[in-house]
């Protein structure tokens, strides 16, 4: 992170996960709505554990680029000394979020094969963990981001938050389809709002009025040339920020709407047939009790 890049690819990978829990929580809920159970992942017939093994994938793909890769001497540490620089303090920071995944990634794969007792909540656990780091560790960044960058990363807390809270509510709430809707909308409202970032921040056309690009320690932050323009910047990002909020919303709605059509009729035409089927058993049962009642008629008469 901490360039356009460094926050389209997590952002992506935000995005595409939400909107993978969405889909999958309102076709859980739509077949099973009596017995509906939420879940934290959700495996593939084929490879089972591809979501998790994902999270691995790209959060060791991320440590790799913030300590190794992305660097001059593909190694994070002062050659002198061995001390870690305060210009790569936010790479570990980052590279702790992506450590909390894989942690919960990978027990997610484990509990999955020994099923211990209260292994669902366990999980869930995990994952509110994962999200508590996030936020911990962009709270209290080691960059000082003021200005319109850090009210970018003030608005990404709140949706961090969002995430933290509906995964704890998911241990005590887990037949609850809202908790998990919310939560899944959370998860790929990050993604948007990284990807928001990385053009807003790192586009130079996309610069608010007045502000401009200007590279402090190495990296790249947008300054205001008044405390006027500063506020100005600021007003311009919480509008975009509320209409991303309303167009996430009218679309999380309609999804729901087209989801529920194609599986809610599934289980109302099964629901039908079995109807069918009891009223035509009726039927049978009516006209073999009809059927002995005349032979049993016929009999006495003669």
């Amino acid at each position: 992170m901490g360039t356009l890049v460094g926050h389209i690819v997590p952002g992506f990978f935000f995005f595409a996960l939400g909107l993978w829990h969405l889909f999958n929580h309102i076709k859980l809920f739509s077949l099973h709505p009596k017995s509906y159970i939420s879940c934290v992942w959700f495996p593939l017939s084929k490879p089972r554990y591809l979501e998790p093994l994902l999270i691995i994938i790209a959060s060791s793909l991320s440590i790799s680029v913030e300590l190794f890769l992305g660097q001059k001497n593909h190694q994070p540490f002062d050659p002198s000394d061995g001390t870690i620089p305060s210009n790569h303090l936010h790479n570990f920071e980052h590279s702790c979020i992506s450590i909390t995944f894989i942690t919960y990634a990978a027990f997610a794969i484990i509990f999955d094969k020994t099923r211990p007792m209260a292994h669902r909540d366990l999980i869930n656990l995990i994952a509110a963990l994962a999200f508590a780091q996030q936020l911990f560790l962009f709270h209290f960044h080691s960059s000082d981001h003021t200005g319109v960058e850090g009210h970018y990363h003030l608005l990404l807390q709140l949706v961090v938050f969002v995430s933290l809270v509906t995964t704890l509510l998911g241990i005590a709430l887990p037949s609850s389809f809202l908790v998990s809707f919310v939560r899944s909308l959370s998860i790929s409202f990050q993604g948007i709002w990284l990807m928001s970032m990385a053009c807003m921040l790192w586009t130079t056309s996309l610069v608010p009025k007045d502000c401009f690009l200007h590279i402090e320690e190495g990296k790249h932050t947008i300054r205001c040339s008044s405390v006027k323009t500063l506020h100005r910047a600021l007003s311009l990002v919480n509008i975009q920020f509320s209409f991303f909020l309303v167009g996430v919303t009218i679309f999380a709605m309609w999804f729901y709407i087209f989801l529920q059509r194609i599986y809610g009729e599934k289980i109302e035409y099964s629901e039908l047939r079995r109807k069918d089927s009891k009223d035509i058993e009726i039927m049978m049962t009516m006209v073999e009790v009809h059927d002995s009642e005349s032979r049993n008629g016929v009999k006495s008469l003669a």
